[in-house]
């Protein structure tokens, strides 16, 4: 991979065949495991400016109809969270000459807070082509990271490192894009309840010019950020407009007029700032969800099963369920294209027209070989063609396989290999051990799939951002219904493995020694485990859930792997974090093999300029349908603050507070439950418990402190 400093610019083509499709990666770390940032793309013209509004992608516009840009979220690493946008190069409309990709922050933070700013772009076959990294980050809470743009027939990819303290706001009105600032909401409505001090709002503040773009062959050096919009009165109440309500910068659209065409470039599109409050926005382009409440079902009893599309009681063997597993995967793939398209953008598959074929028979030697499935996309006369490999139930993969396919790929001129497994990928360790033949040109891609990732983006389209039809979201719904069916096999993460219970009773009777390479197997197994969980939240949220890395990028994941075992060997217990994207509570997930039970916690910081008492109260009001049976700590520096459980302290809140009248920072909240002992998912097994614990204490207690975070956020 080619290095190149900020200004710098590299042609694409020069450095690979295969990049028409690239998958570029914006990647940071945070010590705090709190810190975020927001990834947005922005389609420009010769004149630096958007078309409009739809040249604008980002958390809740995440894909291009055309099928160039396809955001695809977040994605756990060993040092932290990469965002990657998957970018077809070739479907890239002829208007436009950059391809700007930025990201932005939010509730007062800045990207000086963050460490390892790190943009990079790979071919489609996931080799890495060219890097950047910005190191002068300071007080800017905007960045564009780099850019792509045509010059002449070929595309080149240029570091720019320009950032804008006046965040989205500043960046988007670079590129004619229209912002407008409204007040947040809610904020008076807040200010004096029970004796607490009022604020009162800032005065607006004079609209500023729009700053020039920087020329398309310059890329260096740091603009400086216009400065903020006026507030607009009433901004986003009009029907069809978008709006971001919950934050400070508010960008809003007036909806189209179908005779007038579309918007000039020099009038200014419009679009959503990115806040803490993203649940609010909303974008102008309709999308079809299922209602989160199925409606009332017409059979006279339970013992009705209703009709389904894909069914599986009747599958008896492993090789049945991976052979109708993988059927119905790729027919689903090839008639939603939102779908299939999520899941072949990040393997470097074009947007295009997607056919797929299931038991094809290819040469190799003496024996012809069957993989599961075959998935071919054609754009532009052109072909990208991928072998699909399933396994189900707790089959793992088999390399000697997984290699024929691999061959048979890079003979026939095949772009991927995909595997699909109920096991999670860990970066940095290879699912199968296959060889690779250096002196072959073309190059052939080894990607993993897990059965709880597809489900993820299943429920992500249909229950949260939308597809095309009605009849897309039903055959999604379909496939929902058959992964999670019982019999199907399709459930993901299942098993801890076979050093889970050696290492768990070296653990209860105090035998397991230091150093034993089983510790490490199941601190491995514990962080798919946690993979999992997240996604299975994610999915229930419609927001990226990811594990928290309190470590550098760059670090060594065996070494941090390797004293995870040596503190599992010592106090015999299992810790992670997790934060859902767009909130800065980090829950933290502790599972003690010696006592047997799951911990999960957040820890809430005290709003500033707020009476201890008015906090206090308000928080257990906030808990009023919480479990009785929550621990709530205060945290006090310097010392141990009160702590009880929540049934004790309802009638008497200012038991919280310390004696010694020591200001109380924030709150711990922690849930205790029962582990499961074995390895499996069974109803007693220890992945079902750790999944449930972590469910309950979301629902029960994460969920009602958006208020309270809204709240600190806002003021701190």
């Amino acid at each position: 991979m080619r290095e190149i400093s900020k200004g710098a610019n590299v042609s694409l083509t020069a450095l690979s065949e295969d990049a028409g499709s690239v998958v570029v990666s914006l990647g940071w770390s945070s010590a705090s495991g709190a810190g975020d940032a927001d990834v947005s793309v922005l389609l420009v013209g010769e004149d630096g400016k958007v078309r409009s509004e739809n040249d604008f992608y980002f958390y809740n516009n995440p894909a291009a109809a055309d099928g160039s840009v396809q955001l695809l979220g977040k994605t756990p690493t060993d040092s932290g969270d990469e965002d990657r946008i998957g970018v077809d190069l070739t479907a890239v409309p002829e208007g436009v000459a950059r391809i700007v990709v930025a990201a932005s922050q939010y509730g007062g933070t800045c990207f000086g807070d963050l460490d390892g700013l790190r943009m990079t772009v790979a071919d489609r076959s996931g080799e890495p082509l060219v890097g950047f990294s910005i190191e002068d980050a300071s007080v800017e809470t905007a960045f564009i990271f780099g850019e792509l743009y045509r010059r002449g027939e070929e595309w080149k990819f240029r570091a720019v490192g320009q950032g804008y303290e006046t965040g989205l706001a500043g960046l988007a009105t670079d590129f004619g894009i229209t912002v407008e600032e409204s007040e947040e909401a809610g904020e008076a409505g807040d200010a004096g309840e029970e004796g607490e001090p009022a604020q009162a709002a800032p005065p607006a503040e004079a609209p500023a010019a729009p700053a020039s773009v920087p020329d398309a062959d310059a890329g260096t050096g740091t603009a400086q950020a216009p400065a903020a919009p006026a507030i607009a009165p009433g901004a986003g109440a009009a029907e069809g407009a978008v709006a971001a309500i919950a934050g400070p910068a508010v960008v809003t659209a007036a909806p189209p007029d179908p005779a007038a065409g579309p918007a000039a470039p020099e009038a200014g599109a419009a679009v959503p700032a990115q806040t803490r409050g993203r649940a609010a926005t909303r974008t102008t382009r309709k999308k079809v969800t299922l209602p989160k409440a199925p409606g009332k079902s017409l059979a006279e009893n339970d013992s009705w099963r209703p009709a389904r599309l894909f069914p599986v009681p009747t599958l008896k063997s492993d090789k049945e369920r991976e052979v109708r597993a993988t059927s119905v995967l790729l027919s689903v793939m090839a008639q939603v294209p939102e779908f299939g398209r999520r899941l072949t953008a990040a393997f470097g598959a074009p947007a295009g027209r997607m056919q797929t074929f299931t038991e094809v028979s290819l040469p190799h030697g003496d024996t012809p070989r069957r993989p599961d499935g075959v998935i071919r996309v054609e754009r532009a006369g052109k072909l990208w063609t991928a072998l699909v490999e399933t396994k189900t139930n707790g089959n793992p993969l088999k390399p000697e396989q997984v290699q024929q396919y691999m061959d048979i790929a890079a003979r026939r001129g095949y772009e991927s290999v995909i595997t699909l497994s109920n096991d999670v990928a860990l970066e940095g360790t290879a699912m199968v051990d296959v060889k690779i033949d250096g002196r072959r040109k073309h190059k052939v891609g080894l990607w993993h799939l897990s059965w709880a990732e597809v489900a993820h983006q299943a429920q992500l389209l249909i229950r949260h951002e939308g597809v095309g039809n009605a009849a897309h979201a039903w055959l999604l719904q379909e496939l929902l219904a058959y992964l999670q069916h019982e019999q199907s096999g399709c459930h993901g993460f299942q098993n801890m493995g076979p050093a889970w219970v050696p290492v768990r009773n070296g653990i209860e009777d105090e035998t397991l020694g230091l150093g034993d390479p089983r510790a490490t197997e199941v601190v491995e197994s514990w962080e798919r485990l946690i993979r999992q969980v997240c996604l299975r939240l994610g999915g229930e949220l419609g927001q990226k859930a990811l594990p928290v890395q309190r470590v550098r990028r760059g670090s060594d994941p065996g070494t941090r792997r390797a004293a995870a075992a040596e503190r599992l060997c010592l106090d015999g217990r299992l810790s992670a974090e997790l934060r859902v994207e767009g909130t800065s509570s980090v829950i933290a997930v502790t599972a003690d093999l010696r006592t047997g039970k799951v911990r999960t916690s957040v820890e809430v910081p005290a709003p500033e300029g707020s009476y201890p008492l008015v906090s206090v109260k308000r928080l257990v009001r906030l808990l009023a349908e919480a479990p009785a049976d929550l621990h709530v700590e205060s945290l006090v520096e310097g010392e141990n603050g009160p702590r009880g459980t929540l049934e004790r302290l309802r009638p008497e809140p200012g038991d919280l507070l310390p004696r010694s009248g020591a200001p109380v920072t924030g709150f711990r909240l922690t849930l205790i439950k029962g582990m499961g002992n074995t390895r499996g998912n069974t109803e007693s097994g220890f992945i079902r418990s750790v999944d449930e614990a972590v469910d309950r204490f979301h629902q029960a207690v994460v969920a009602r402190l958006g208020p309270l975070e809204a709240r600190t956020g806002r003021r701190g």
